[in-house]
């Protein structure tokens, strides 16, 4: 059952972020000074008092938006508030009541939901009034509070948690996999979300990089739970000159770190750069698994059985890695095949999970190395004595050898390619660990 869900709303530059990383106790959610920061909604699990419920973060809601981003980000904080069970409208102590708060005040007595009012940035609440003035918004007492220094914040949360609905099953659910999409700005991988959940849950916008944090959702697959991570487009670091941008390349490298699976989202018709494949090769340094994701197929005039033969082709024979990585292609827009994509994903989590015995593993080594014995050094024989499998996702295996330091790294490659021939590991680094027969390394 999926948890009681928290909605942070307010207009745009009163904290709302700062107070959704305090809450979390870690920076969740980009925080910055200029306002417009945050646009899409950000999820994360929080706890207070012994209650679990889901934080949403959301962007700053204005009176009457014009511009097409403001449009999106009202519409986004909206929808929020209708999936929410209750609702933390923020304001800025400092600047006392606004127009727009007066308005979001109205459209949340309208909703029907219960609403906390925090009222922020008052750093000395022992002699704080200013608070009172907020009386006027009609939504029960004003909280005091400053979220930069986390006074108050125990306050408003115990507000919150009294104002939950009670239910037996609060618990949420464990994840099956967990899953980023990651990619250059631009390529597609908001659609491709929103594809999945059938909802317009990410902001889609032509202005390349619209995603800055890294946003997670939840997503029943069949039986199957799917946590999806929507990343901030990464560039080259010589290409980020804003400061946002840099921490959204953060929060992508702090996704990969936590997923399982990497989508690789690739613009199919742009045709694939040398970023894509540095931001495939970060996934699989990283011991993720990987697939490679051809977005915009549909826009590809030639999409015959020899065009795609010879796309996967190219792409391998430019990145090394590629070889051990399944491609797809999809088309985000129409949907063709991105449940297929899923399906991949799971296949290699599957595959990356296995765990091989370990008289088998030696059974393999021994008839890698009849094939070709390693290179002998100048100090005496260099003898694989013995292996075994110590780790899966990915999958580590341990090799005992006289004189590991001796074995040369184009063998070492050559038992990785016999060990992915004998078990598949599809889409999945292989990390092989020498040792001395004695225990030291």
């Amino acid at each position: 059952m999926a948890l009681r869900t928290v909605a942070i709303v307010g207009r745009p530059n009163v904290g709302k972020s700062t107070l959704f990383n305090r809450i979390l106790g870690r920076r969740v959610a980009i925080v910055a000074e200029r306002p417009g920061v945050t646009r899409d909604r950000q999820f994360a699990e929080a706890e207070w008092a012994g209650r679990r419920f889901l934080l949403v973060d959301t962007g700053g809601l204005v009176e009457q938006p014009d511009e097409h981003m403001d449009l999106e980000v009202r519409r986004q904080a909206e929808t929020a508030i209708g999936h929410a069970d209750v609702v933390v409208l923020v304001v800025d102590g400092r600047e006392g009541v606004q127009a727009v708060d007066r308005h979001v005040a109205e459209l949340l007595r309208r909703s029907g939901l219960p609403v906390v009012l925090g009222v922020n940035k008052l750093d000395e609440l022992g002699d704080a009034i200013d608070h009172l003035y907020f009386y006027e918004l009609g939504l029960g007492d004003p909280t005091p509070l400053a979220a930069l220094s986390g006074k108050g914040s125990g306050d408003l949360l115990d507000r919150v948690v009294g104002s939950l609905p009670e239910s037996a099953e609060d618990e949420g659910a464990e994840v099956d996999i967990r899953i980023a999409v990651i990619g250059r700005p631009n390529v597609g991988k908001s659609s491709f979300v929103n594809r999945l959940l059938g909802e317009e849950r990410l902001i889609v916008h032509e202005e390349a990089g619209t995603t800055r944090d890294a946003i997670d959702t939840d997503l029943e697959v069949g039986d199957r739970r799917v946590r999806l991570i929507d990343t901030a487009g990464l560039r080259r670091q010589a290409r980020i000159v804003d400061n946002l941008e840099f921490l959204g390349r953060l929060r992508a490298a702090s996704a990969i770190d936590r997923a399982d699976i990497c989508l690789l989202l690739v613009d199919t018709e742009a045709g694939a750069a040398n970023q894509d494949f540095r931001i495939g090769h970060q996934a699989w340094d990283a011991g993720k698994g990987v697939v490679f994701v051809a977005n915009k197929w549909d826009l590809i005039e030639d999409r015959g059985p020899g065009a795609l033969a010879g796309f996967e082709r190219e792409l391998r024979g430019r990145a090394h890695y590629l070889r051990w990585v399944p491609i797809i292609t999809c088309s985000a827009l129409t949907g063709k095949r991105v449940s297929k994509v899923i399906d991949l994903a799971f296949a290699v989590q599957e595959a990356r999970a296995q765990r091989i015995r370990t008289s088998e593993v030696n059974q393999v080594l021994q008839n890698l190395v009849a094939r070709r014995q390693p290179p002998q050094g100048g100090r005496g024989d260099v003898r694989l004595l013995y292996a075994s499998q110590v780790a899966a996702s990915p999958p580590l295996f341990i090799l005992w050898s006289n004189r590991p330091h001796d074995l040369k790294e184009h063998y070492v490659r050559y038992l990785v390619a016999g060990f992915r021939e004998a078990w598949g590991f599809e889409g999945s680094p292989i990390r092989i660990k020498l040792k001395k027969r004695s225990g030291r390394e």
